[in-house]
Order: C-alpha cells, then structure tokens, then sequence
C-alpha cells in the first residue's frame, strides 16, 4: 500500500461510536445489549430511503419489462450481499439467471475470500460490465457503504456514458459523497459499534434494502399474485409443498389433484393456478398467460375468471 490515499475518517461509516468506546471491556451481555439496541437503526435507515426506493423499484421493473436486466457493482461486503440478492431471484421468482446478475470485484473467488485490493481499480468496475454485456437498455445498481469505492464509482460512471438507468446505494451522506447516479438511495445507519466495519449496520440496512427492491421489482413484473411466490420454482421437496399449499389456499385444489395439477403445467405454479381458475388445459392455459400475461392477475381479468374459481378446479 502506498499510503497516499484521501482520509476517510471524516465518512458516516468510518467515525468512531461513542456508544462503544469501551467496547472491549463490556460484560459479553452488555455487548449483546448495545448491538441489539444499535441494530434498530438499519431499519429506520431504510424507511427514511422509502421514496428513493420506490422510484428505483418502477424505474427497474419498466427496464426489465422492456428486455432489460439488472445489474448489482460492489466490492467486499457490498458486493457479496449483491450476488446474494441476485443468486436468490431464480429460486424464489422462477426468473432466469441471467435477468439479476451480482457482479463483485474478483470474481467467483472473492465470494470466500477476501479481494478488496480490487476494488480501487476504477476502470475495473466498467471492464466487468462490459465482460457481461451490459448495455443501455439494463439497469445497475451501485453498492457502496462509504460511496467511494472506485470499482463501484467506475461502473456508475460508464452506466451512465451509456444511457443505462444507474441507481447507487450507500450509507454515507450524499452531501459527503457524491456519486453519478439518476436514482441515489442513502440508506444513513451511522457509525458502527466496531469503527468502520460496514458489514454491520450498514450491511443489515443494505441487505433489507436489497430486500424490498429484488421483491418489489418482481411484483411489479406480474411474478407474485397477492402475497404469493407463484412463480415460485418447483426444485424440491419443500418448494412442492409450498407450491401445493399455494395451490390449495388460491384455487382449493387438495393436495393430491395439485399434485397432478402441477406436473401437467410442468412445475409451473402460475400455469397450474390458471388451469384450476379457467378448466383450460395446459396448452391452452400456456398460450393465455403468453397473450395476456405475464402476470396471473392480469391473465385472469382478460378471460373474465377469478381465484378461487366459480367453479370446480380441474381435476
């Protein structure tokens, strides 16, 4: 290290807490005690964020309904809770891999063992964009805790040479950090307990926030019905009985008739739903969501049916 770089010292993420300044010779429950008091922060954090979460989560649903995909930029803790928020959408939404993508600086590698010397490489951020085909029509998202990160920044920058809807996610004050960005979410949880370890508060405020915009985003693409996951992937034991239950509390369809129910729809909870709803058969059902859908709600009003049916589910 050279040791010519700026000092951070003056960063909401890096001061010192006064609430622990005798952190070290606390009682191991009153240590507990102050990180259970001080971990109620991310929370209020995020809720002060509600607006600039909300025009992100319509700004990147209307990209990814128009072909478009989301990208998450970070470094170390910032970058692990991207690829875990990404990683999570196929499972939980049915959505391909390759729509959310977590790229973090390293690579594959950094996931378990730490790469932050990467993460000053500026151009860095861009050429990992570019690798992946990130082009104008996608949607990133810039995580930062401190938001100064060059491998987040670049990224940001080169986003927006391009025409790409930029979003950045920090914990640090915009007034103290600017970043290029057309949607800033500063999520303000102060100083940590453990000075400038941002993989705790200001890591439980990043996840949640993450949290509510992957969710959010695939509700306003059609993936959710109510409160339901049904677009939920049938991959094991415990995702068919989620699938089942759905089933059986949105259409009444008992357990062993959605049984056959799902595996005539291939696994596909949303089809599965449509054909209890409607009667039609699978090809049918298929060709319905593709001209009315992808949202089951919306596919419903179009045939004038509803859930749970008028009628019968199919049996």
């Amino acid at each position: 290290m050279s040791g010519t770089g700026d000092d951070r010292g003056h960063l909401l993420t890096e001061r010192p807490n006064p609430a622990s300044e005798t952190l070290d010779q606390l009682p191991t429950a009153s240590l507990v005690e102050l990180f259970c008091a001080n971990d109620l922060l991310p929370q209020q954090a995020v809720a002060a964020a509600a607006p600039a979460l909300t025009a992100a989560i319509d700004a990147i649903a209307a990209r990814l309904a128009r072909g478009g995909r989301l990208f998450y930029l970070g470094a170390g803790t910032s970058g692990r809770l991207g690829v875990l928020d990404a990683a999570e959408c196929p499972p939980t939404f049915c959505s391909p891999p390759e729509l959310v993508q977590g790229v973090l600086a390293g690579g594959a590698a950094a996931l378990l063992r730490s790469s932050e010397g990467l993460e000053d490489l500026l151009e860095a951020g861009r050429d990992d964009l570019i690798q992946r085909g990130f082009g104008p029509h996608d949607a990133l998202v810039g995580i930062a805790a401190g938001g100064t990160t060059p491998y987040v920044l670049g990224g940001l920058a080169h986003g927006q040479a391009i025409g790409a809807l930029t979003v950045a996610m920090a914990c640090v004050p915009a007034q103290q950090v600017p970043m290029p960005c057309d949607i800033d979410i500063r999520l303000l949880t102060g100083p940590e307990l453990l000075t400038g370890s941002t993989r705790l508060k200001a890591g439980t405020a990043t996840k949640m926030a993450l949290n509510i915009l992957s969710t959010g985003v695939m509700v306003r693409l059609g993936k959710v019905f109510g409160n339901r996951m049904v677009d939920v992937a049938v991959t094991n034991s415990k995702l068919e009985d989620r699938a089942l239950r759905i089933l059986r509390d949105l259409a009444g369809v008992p357990r062993e008739q959605g049984l056959g129910l799902l595996e005539q729809a291939g696994g596909s909870v949303r089809l599965a739903l449509l054909m209890a709803a409607s009667g039609l058969e699978t090809g049918a059902a298929r060709a319905a969501l593709e001209s009315h859908g992808p949202g089951l709600r919306q596919c419903l009003e179009a045939l004038g049916v509803s859930l749970p049916p008028s009628s019968p589910p199919l049996r």
